[in-house]
């Protein structure tokens, strides 16, 4: 059986999921959630309500223009109990604008057309498809997005002249959707939630234009997290987060260490950076968390050394035929989590220790 339950007291659970609430028409996600009743909605949320994460990155909610579909997800969702889950509520929550569908007015893919998918910012039928938002129980402080930062801005920027032309250079942003930070103000102090979703490095060609932006996204979360001195906000400040601040990184990231169609050089920096814990929780380690191409490890929660211990960690998954496997099939992703021990001070040498329970994984 898979333990679904609430981090230990004193813990702050930390959490990943790609939901998959997304619709090709644009309206279409936000029709269906405020009806209160939709099918898939309800297993997203009671997934979410036996997990009980603190701090969630929910990827793949269609944004509305007014951003009302995460209000309503979690007022007619969250906070009603479904199929005898307790209800949960987050007070606080940042649901950031998306390059997704945002057209650039320049025929990006030489179809003769400029208002096609692959002519926007991100990729998307619509403007907000694919968009992502972050929920917390704990207060919201600073909010900072990296929506606009331009690609060729980058330093050794991997964009490929041969696909995009000058005009298209000019404007295309780095962020396929947008990088987000946020200070998460806990009881024993404050982590920066650092969120991301880089476009999948697939539905190219030679030129491996998706490819090279995925690998440039994840290390554009990497530098933003990590207090790098060239990002610049949408807000027009300079810098990523501060230097030495402890951060948690939370996303689909669209790559696999090992397998898939990522850059060889992708997320191996990320997992590698020595800002990062010493030792990765072994509950998270190599364990696929999404259902496609034979199952890759896409989703991650990686936090600073200085952000705290971590105790118990996991990827959200069942067999066949589990009470619970309906839950693990609303999306083609599974929910990664992360309980954090932070005390009055972070401890800067914190490193994995292994937990002395199960982890909410199951095989």
């Amino acid at each position: 059986m898979l333990p679904l339950s609430a981090a230990a007291e004193g813990l702050v659970r930390f959490a990943t999921y790609n939901a998959s609430l997304n619709a090709r028409e644009p309206g279409r996600i936000l029709e269906r959630l405020q009806t209160g009743t939709d099918e898939q909605a309800k297993r997203v949320a009671e997934l979410i309500q036996r997990v009980r994460p603190q701090v969630l990155a929910l990827q793949e909610l269609d944004r509305d223009a007014a951003g009302d579909a995460v209000r309503i997800f979690a007022e007619q969702y969250l906070a009603v109990g479904q199929n005898g889950a307790e209800p949960i509520r987050y007070p606080f929550t940042v649901f950031p604008e998306s390059n997704t569908g945002e057209p650039l007015g320049i025929d990006i893919d030489g179809d003769g057309r400029t208002d096609g998918p692959n002519d926007a910012k991100g990729f998307g039928y619509h403007p907000g498809q694919y968009a992502f938002a972050l929920l917390s129980q704990h207060p919201i402080g600073t909010v900072r997005t990296f929506r606009n930062f331009l690609w060729r801005d980058m330093p050794q920027s991997l964009i490929p002249p041969a696909y995009y032309s000058a005009a298209a250079r000019a404007v295309m942003p780095v962020s396929s959707k947008t990088h987000l930070a946020a200070e998460i103000v806990l009881p024993g102090g404050t982590v920066w939630a650092v969120v991301a979703h880089p476009t999948p490095p697939v539905f190219d060609d030679e030129r491996d234009w998706n490819g090279r932006r995925n690998a440039d996204e994840i290390r554009f979360l990497t530098d933003i997290a990590t207090g790098a001195d060239y990002p610049v906000d949408d807000a027009g400040v300079p810098g990523g987060i501060p230097p030495g601040v402890p951060f948690v990184i939370m996303g689909d990231l669209n790559a696999d260490p090992d397998r898939g169609d990522s850059r060889n050089d992708a997320i191996a920096p990320l997992l590698a950076h020595p800002r990062l814990w010493s030792q990765e929780p072994p509950g998270l380690t190599g364990v696929p968390t999404a259902t496609f191409a034979g199952g890759l490890r896409v989703d991650y929660v990686l936090g600073s050394q200085n952000a705290g211990t971590a105790t118990e960690a996991g990827v959200v998954r069942g067999p066949p035929g589990h009470e619970h496997s309906d839950l693990m099939e609303a999306s083609d992703h599974f929910m990664v989590f992360v309980d954090i021990a932070i005390g009055e001070q972070f401890d800067t040498d914190a490193a994995f220790n292994p937990p002395p329970g199960p982890s909410l994984q199951a095989e």
